[in-house]
């Protein structure tokens, strides 16, 4: 990693993976970068309130401020505004995980869940908010792939990568040939499932969120559980609500900027 920026920006990300705090050589070697470098860039994003140290331990850690900027830009968007209680709604229908995400091209972002499930095993609402979705294996980037073309599918899928970095599940595909596959069946059913695709125990299903005024995907939403719970018939019951909630914050959106900016690079779909 080189660049001042590249490695300040690299630095951020990471410390966001790991709000436990990490010492100056273990970032320094994940992020391929001297310890030197790293121990510099980190003092000074203390000065400017970014990061601290832990003193117990010499750790480095985010502070709150850049996650304070994150929800202040998330709420002026109007996103939550719009969203918020349809994925009440459904989080209660469907009884599980509802997580919303926004395309920002050429990403899909989480940016609003509503947890449903009220005991037993459960996925934590929060801990994914802002990440950028892994397309390949995960419901709500098989949604938005299958809403446009092969060839610009591919592209972004492999663009990112179509295996996941990490934590990817069993039945997650590795080639393009399977990913293909996964989408024509996306299409031919009308949304998609990823089960022990995105993580391991873990079922999903998702359908883009579209515009109005011409049917462009300006995001997803999805149902995500215990695949032991959230299974292919539980799926089906939960198809049409799904749809429905879409629906609603398609007609909603044009509340808020964010959901109709950067939508893609051709603004088509299939």
């Amino acid at each position: 990693m080189s660049g001042v920026m590249e490695r300040t920006l690299g630095i951020l990300e990471y410390l966001s993976r790991h709000p436990q705090g990490m010492q100056v050589s273990t970032i320094a070697t994940e992020l391929d970068m001297p310890a030197s470098a790293a121990h510099r860039l980190l003092k000074e994003l203390t000065q400017f309130g970014y990061v601290r140290q832990v003193r117990s331990q010499g750790d480095y850690a985010l502070t709150i401020k850049m996650a304070a900027q994150g929800l202040s830009f998330l709420g002026k968007t109007g996103v939550a505004d719009v969203a918020q209680p349809t994925l009440d709604h459904l989080a209660s229908v469907s009884a599980e995980l509802i997580r919303l995400s926004v395309i920002d091209y050429p990403d899909l972002v989480w940016v609003g869940v509503a947890q449903g499930a009220t005991s037993g095993l459960r996925y934590d609402p929060g801990r994914e908010q802002g990440i950028v979705v892994h397309l390949a294996s995960s419901a709500g980037g098989r949604a938005w792939l299958s809403a446009m073309s092969d060839d610009e599918a591919l592209e972004l899928a492999a663009a990112q990568g179509i295996e996941q970095q990490s934590k990817a599940g069993s039945k997650a595909p590795k080639t393009i040939t399977q990913l293909l596959s996964v989408l024509k069946e996306t299409r031919e059913r009308g949304y998609s499932i990823a089960i022990d695709s995105y993580l391991e125990g873990m079922a999903a299903m998702a359908v883009p969120i579209r515009r109005m005024v011409d049917g462009n995907p300006i995001g997803c939403l999805s149902i995500a559980g215990p695949a032991v719970r959230l299974t292919p018939a539980r799926m089906q019951e939960l198809y049409a609500p799904l749809q429905e909630a879409s629906a609603e914050i398609g007609q909603a959106s044009e509340a808020s900027f964010f959901f109709n900016r950067n939508l893609s690079r051709t603004a088509t779909s299939v």
